[in-house]
């Protein structure tokens, strides 16, 4: 799990609830001090939460971009229910586009300027690249992409490694039988006094089992779905760090030749270079979005 290197928000963010025609989400949102240049809409990964994303706000922002980062269906702040089919990658997919939808129509009370109310930019981190793929692919099916761009940052082309693999049906499969409260401090022996650790923890007892059960099964499962993303005709960015156990940097490698996206090695970096190195990150992701904006 991405572990942020600073809980507080920066200056300007707000919290609230997003509200969309999939019911609400809990977001951070920060618009730049002049008309936005765009929007992105940011989407964590496996047992993450919008604040996986908070040290990338403040530098987004300041090049230019609203950026909203958002917990998913089920993740720490974002209600869930208990229908296994509300965590499928489709029904997560159709999520996205409800708050990509949002954010288009300026329903969260976004500002005015060239990029307000305009196809958001997409990042997806780890299984939220799986799932922001799929809102791609699904909407892609039904008409018009309503994305700018889409970002994979440390997402891979199908199902994740097999170390992975075996963790994530290890989770599956004790989290009925120890239970959530249990089962975190198997997986988080050495407690210590950190905001940071029990923040992790806060969220982990927040989140959805539902959510963590279903969206692991998606991690294991998972088809290589390149070819159609790449048929879309959407501009792709493949980034990740200099190292990553969930997808092996070489298959990135191979991943962005196949849809001729750009990549981006944030030096320095594993699996989370979001939270690892966040400026660095921001500086790519800026430099791409500013890319295919013309």
């Amino acid at each position: 799990m991405s572990r942020p290197p600073f809980l507080v928000p920066p200056p300007g963010v707000r919290a609230y609830p997003l509200a969309t025609r999939r019911g609400e989400f809990a977001v951070l949102d920060i618009e730049p001090g002049g008309p936005p240049a765009g929007t992105v809409l940011l989407v964590p990964g496996f047992t993450g939460s919008k604040e996986d994303f908070i040290a990338l706000l403040e530098p987004i922002a300041a090049a230019g971009y609203r950026a909203v980062a958002v917990d998913g269906r089920g993740q720490y702040e974002s209600a869930g229910d208990l229908a296994r089919r509300s965590y499928g990658l489709g029904a997560l997919a159709e999520d996205v586009l409800a708050q990509a939808d949002s954010l288009s129509g300026s329903l969260s009370g976004s500002g005015s300027g060239p990029g307000a109310g305009s196809a958001p930019h997409l990042v997806g981190h780890s299984l939220g690249g799986l799932i922001a793929r799929g809102a791609v692919l699904r909407s892609a099916a039904a008409g018009p992409v309503p994305f700018a761009s889409l970002t994979l940052m440390a997402s891979g082309a199908g199902r994740v490694a097999a170390g992975q693999r075996w963790r994530a049906r290890a989770l599956s499969v004790g989290l009925p039988l120890l239970g959530q409260r249990r089962l975190w401090w198997m997986l988080q022996p050495k407690a210590d006094t950190s905001a940071s650790w029990e923040f992790l923890r806060r969220r982990w007892l927040a989140t959805s089992p539902g959510q963590l059960r279903n969206t692991g099964r998606t991690l294991r499962h998972e088809p290589d779905r390149v070819a159609a993303l790449a048929a879309t005709g959407l501009p792709v960015h493949v980034l990740s760090g200099e190292r990553d156990a969930a997808w092996p940097v070489s298959e990135l490698d191979l991943m962005a030749e196949r849809l001729r996206a750009r990549r981006t090695v944030i030096e320095g970096a594993e699996h989370s270079p979001n939270a690892e190195r966040p400026a660095a990150t921001a500086a790519a992701l800026a430099a791409f979005w500013g890319s295919v904006s013309g």
